[in-house]
């Protein structure tokens, strides 16, 4: 194992990547279900938490592409994804709250396929995911 796969295995890094794991499991099961059931709440509700984590996690981890350093860290591109998916996320539960029953959709849509393309960039092998899974 290099020292970039074992990195796989820091708590901040192993948090991040549960939350993701489930957010794209969960997010996928909540898309295909029917809508507005409480079983679609509870499972939305879990999946709102992951999302949030996984964004919240990011923003304790330095940026490698388009990075700049600042007084309290290296942050790049993808800090601004994570920004971008709590201010979503927020504005997608308010919007459902509020019976904004479109907007909250496609909210959350844009969300899960931000995550999925995010997801996807892992895992190249200059990643810390991908050169865990290249590995194997």
């Amino acid at each position: 194992m290099t020292a970039q796969q074992a990195r796989l295995f820091e708590p901040l890094i192993a948090v991040h990547v549960a939350a993701a794991m489930l957010a794209v499991l969960l997010g996928a099961v909540v898309l295909a279900r029917q809508k507005g059931t409480p079983v679609h709440r509870g499972m939305g509700r879990v999946w709102a938490c992951a999302m949030a984590l996984t964004a919240l996690t990011s923003l304790f981890m330095p940026g490698t592409v388009w990075a700049v350093d600042t007084p309290i860290g290296r942050y790049g591109a993808i800090h601004l994804l994570s920004l971008l998916t709590l201010v979503t996320l927020v504005r997608a539960i308010q919007a459902i709250r509020t019976g904004q029953v479109v907007a909250h959709r496609a909210s959350m849509i844009s969300l899960y396929v931000s995550l999925l393309i995010a997801g996807a960039f892992t895992l190249m092998p200059t990643r810390i995911l991908g050169a865990w899974l290249h590995a194997w």
